[in-house]
């Protein structure tokens, strides 16, 4: 059972379906006092969510306007909000729980992070991280095409259409202006990633299916059952067919 999240800005069904799973990986813990360490918080809504549960939560991110945001939005003293690269984190074994949602598909060196997470997490402790399926619907249809034509200054026009229709271009995620995908992970590529610094894959667990893809997304953001619809049924899909990925992980030992 899903513990009660007091505050969350989701009413998507997908992103609330994103939250259930990092909440219930961190429930599993069973510490009601378990330090959590949010990477790529952007505007803070899953620090905020975790925080309404008691957990002592301190959400990083690179972008101070994504930090500004979330610390004007904490009303919770045992959140909060620090602009600073994770992998500059001297410490080792200082949290219970680790999230890294829509991050990984950022960066160039994914590695190089993944490391630091696995030597900052506690033993026995969990890491849960989220991306996007790279060879998934949403990924094929929208984002791989939308950045070709954004690197060839053609995306303009599909941009005006799409505000026109009630696109704002934005993302309740994050303010950072750069949200380029640089990584485009398949299930297996990502599981080899986070094995080879060590990890042990603990549950995994599809997103959405095509919810979200232009122009089927004019309907599925207006009809919330039609967003609860694909969610429920990408769970009997195979992985391949996913616009995302949901993750956790432990890190052995005592």
């Amino acid at each position: 059972m899903t513990p009660y999240v007091k505050f969350t800005t989701y009413s998507d069904i997908e992103d609330i379906k994103r939250l259930n799973f990092i909440v219930n990986s961190i429930a599993a813990l069973n510490n009601p006092d378990a330090k959590v360490l949010d990477i790529g918080c952007g505007n803070g809504n899953i620090s905020l969510a975790l925080g309404s549960l008691g957990y002592n939560v301190t959400g990083v991110d690179i972008d101070q306007t994504s930090i500004d945001t979330a610390s004007s939005r904490n009303q919770f003293p045992n959140v909060k909000f620090e602009v600073i690269d994770a992998n500059s984190f001297a410490i080792g074994d200082a949290f219970d729980a680790v999230v890294c949602s829509e991050v990984l598909e950022h960066l160039h060196k994914p590695y190089e992070l993944s490391e630091s997470i696995y030597r900052i997490l506690k033993p026995g402790g969990v890491f849960v991280a989220t991306v996007p399926n790279g060879y998934g619907p949403r990924e094929v249809l929208i984002t791989r095409p939308m950045q070709w034509l954004r690197r060839k200054n053609l995306d303009k026009s599909i941009v005006a259409i799409k505000r026109v229709l009630g696109y704002d271009a934005k993302t309740l995620q994050s303010s950072n202006e750069d949200l380029t995908h640089v990584q485009f992970f398949s299930a297996g590529g990502f599981n080899r990633l986070l094995t080879g610094v060590g990890f042990v894959r603990t549950n995994f667990q599809n997103a959405d299916f095509i919810e979200r893809i232009f122009p089927y997304s004019l309907l599925t953001r207006r009809i919330k059952f039609l967003q609860k619809l694909d969610c429920a049924i990408v769970d009997y899909l195979p992985r391949h067919m996913t616009c995302g990925f949901y993750t956790s992980w432990t890190k052995l030992g005592k």
